[in-house]
């Protein structure tokens, strides 16, 4: 029993872990997007900087070569000259500015393979980014869609009726109705003079048989058939 109940909360729990990922989705991918595009972003920085790197190599290596040209120009006339020694002081800073030039073009080689792997990942990076974009869009507006459905067709909270409710409450109110009406047209008919009394009544009225109710004309033909002779 220990291990039924035991399986039924941790199922319980993978089903409520499946649940709030759902409901939270869009905003771990906003969150994730966000992350993304600012790894972009440092990724970015780090291109201009390589690129920043690599020009400046590329000026120190110019002026590197000027000034070896122009040394080589200088210690042929040293030497030209017989002055051997000076020849020898120029060959010397000569073979230093070499040394640079060769680190300078292997750094610009360098920088070169670093700048054109960069240009790759953030455009790659971006690419991704965009489409990410607007499958977020789609989602977004999926979920919206699916927001309203739901809404649409779950049931009423307590306190809400649905329509077919309505339905019903506003037939049942069109039938009280016609049932008052027709008890009303009831009550109608059977006030009205329909009975063999009031049948009697108007054939008394015509002249036909006996009243059978009195008029002022009989109780004042009474009152006169009461009064003494010298009276009248």
């Amino acid at each position: 029993m220990f291990k039924t109940v035991l399986t039924l909360f941790r199922g319980s729990v993978a089903v409520a872990e499946e649940e709030l990922q759902d409901r939270t989705a869009l905003l771990v991918l906003d969150q994730q997007m966000r992350d993304a595009a600012a790894a972009v972003d440092r990724s970015k920085r780090a291109l201009a900087i390589a690129i920043a790197q690599d020009q400046q190599e590329g000026k120190r290596l110019e002026t590197t070569c000027a000034r070896i040209a122009d040394l080589e120009v200088r210690a042929s006339a040293a030497l030209d000259a017989g002055r051997d020694d000076l020849a020898r002081e120029a060959a010397h800073a000569i073979a230093n500015l070499e040394a640079e030039r060769d680190a300078a073009k292997t750094a610009r080689a360098l920088f070169a393979a670093e700048i054109a792997r960069l240009k790759r990942h953030v455009a790659n990076a971006e690419a991704r980014i965009g489409e990410l974009d607007r499958g977020r869009r789609i989602a977004r507006a999926s979920e919206a869609v699916r927001a309203l459905r739901r809404g649409g067709i779950e049931a009423a909270r307590p306190y809400q009726c649905t329509l077919p409710e309505a339905e019903a409450t506003l037939k049942r109110l069109r039938e009280r109705q016609i049932e008052a009406q027709a008890a009303d047209e009831a009550l109608m008919a059977l006030d009205a003079p329909t009975g063999p009394l009031s049948v009697t009544e108007r054939l008394a009225e015509q002249g036909f048989g006996p009243r059978i109710k009195t008029t002022a004309d009989d109780v004042l033909a009474r009152l006169k058939a009461q009064r003494p002779a010298s009276a009248a």
